[in-house]
């Protein structure tokens, strides 16, 4: 597994990575992309037609009608979401977890950022009553929330919201006039497409809500930073998206030419690039699944992972024994698991939770094998109806190994 340094990891520059699926590049992503690498023009601000055109492809056929003057492209979700967010002003308002990335880019436009707690069934969508006291409260104390994030299929709890309690949040935030962003990366990486409903919040409250989806959650590399938006066509939509584009054209946040290609084929969703995206959610879903076992085995608490590559680990009842061994909050609490698991183990307090609380986000992928053979090998395993791939050598030992340091925590110091 691969070792991290651990030094100054306080910084927004050491904040903990979105879960990565740990297998190479489609080969057949690399091709067009190494096609489109002699394409000297920059795309515009915003992405090029070729680039909405199948943006729009891509979310037709989820049910989210829109055309090439709702959408919006650029480098990655994080200048995106800053456009976005600069583009409604007012105070901004998230789940307590939320993905690592949001709260620093509220606060590096210089707003305000309220955490706001989930239901108990599920993170990413915060509970509606908790919502309007939260609303209320901001308000009471002169500030003006605006926005509200959130993500149905969630970074870092692995769980998906159902669609009733996704309505309630909904109905609360446009009903106190809030407008709603909704982070869609890690919708086409459901571990059973067919037992788990997802609904975008954008088919409940079409007028009201902005969707944002990093094409890294299934579909292309980190490496190749693309994300893509979609406003509402009616209302002010259409002119939050020309705000965006300003902003996005100030800072320079173009799509290089040659990923814009790749990110198209991707979203035109090839048989290639579908085989390859359910396969991988399977994999990882399998492990996951045994991770999940193993954590729940050794006395921990943890929501059943639905959807990405990780899952979300509450280690309050084991606070005795994690105590006789130092660890009192959630970044000892990462310092510990990160030693004895060999890979950034990030605590709670990276995704909003409170410091005290035992919480940690735990990978998938480390768990498929050492090396990219490894964990190519693993998706053959996975894709092959005479091969299990918890039963490969490497994979068993991961488990093992991750097993082990949780099993550990029963005994005493």
């Amino acid at each position: 597994m691969r070792q991290p340094d651990t030094r100054g990891r306080g910084p927004v520059r050491y904040g903990p990575p979105a879960p990565e699926p740990g297998l190479p590049v489609l080969p057949e992503l690399a091709a067009v992309l190494a096609a489109a690498a002699h394409r000297t023009e920059p795309e515009p601000p915003g992405g090029g037609a070729v680039l909405r055109d199948a943006a729009c492809g891509y979310w037709w056929r989820r049910g989210l009608r829109c055309h090439p003057e709702d959408l919006a492209a650029a480098p990655g979700a994080q200048p995106l979401l800053s456009a976005l967010m600069a583009a409604h002003g007012g105070d901004v308002l998230m789940p307590r977890p939320c993905p690592a990335w949001w709260t620093p880019q509220a606060r590096l436009l210089g707003r305000p950022a309220y955490h706001v707690p989930t239901p108990a069934e599920c993170g990413g969508v915060p509970d509606p009553y908790a919502l309007l006291e939260t609303v209320r409260r901001v308000r009471a104390e002169g500030g003006h929330p605006a926005v509200l994030l959130l993500s149905v299929a969630d970074d870092p709890t692995a769980t998906v919201a159902p669609p009733e309690v996704v309505r309630e949040a909904c109905e609360a935030a446009v009903a106190e006039g809030l407008h709603i962003i909704s982070d869609e990366t890690w919708r086409d990486t459901l571990h059973d497409p067919h037992d788990t409903v997802l609904v975008s919040p954008a088919e409940m409250c079409p007028d009201d809500v902005t969707v944002l989806c990093d094409l890294a959650g299934s579909l292309t590399p980190a490496a190749w930073p693309a994300a893509i938006a979609r406003f509402p066509h009616t209302g002010p939509g259409p002119a939050r998206r020309a705000r965006t584009l300003d902003r996005l054209t100030a800072l320079g946040a173009q799509v290089a030419a040659p990923v814009a290609a790749a990110a198209a084929h991707a979203l035109g969703e090839p048989e290639a690039v579908t085989t390859r995206a359910r396969a991988t959610a399977a994999l990882h879903a399998r492990v996951a699944a045994a991770a999940h076992h193993a954590v729940l085995t050794a006395g921990a608490l943890a929501l059943p992972p639905r959807a990405g590559r990780h899952l979300y680990a509450d280690l309050g009842p084991l606070r005795g024994r994690l105590a006789e061994r130092g660890v009192t909050d959630s970044m000892e609490l990462e310092e510990y698991l990160t030693d004895r698991l060999g890979v950034l183990v990030p605590g709670g307090h990276r995704f909003g939770d409170e410091l005290g609380a035992l919480r940690v986000r735990l990978a998938t992928w480390p768990l498929l094998g050492a090396t990219p053979e490894e964990r190519t090998e693993s998706l053959t395993a996975e894709t092959s109806t005479a091969a299990d791939p918890l039963e490969s050598p490497h994979v068993a030992r991961a488990l093992d190994r991750f097993g082990s340091a949780f099993h550990e925590l029963q005994e005493p110091r």
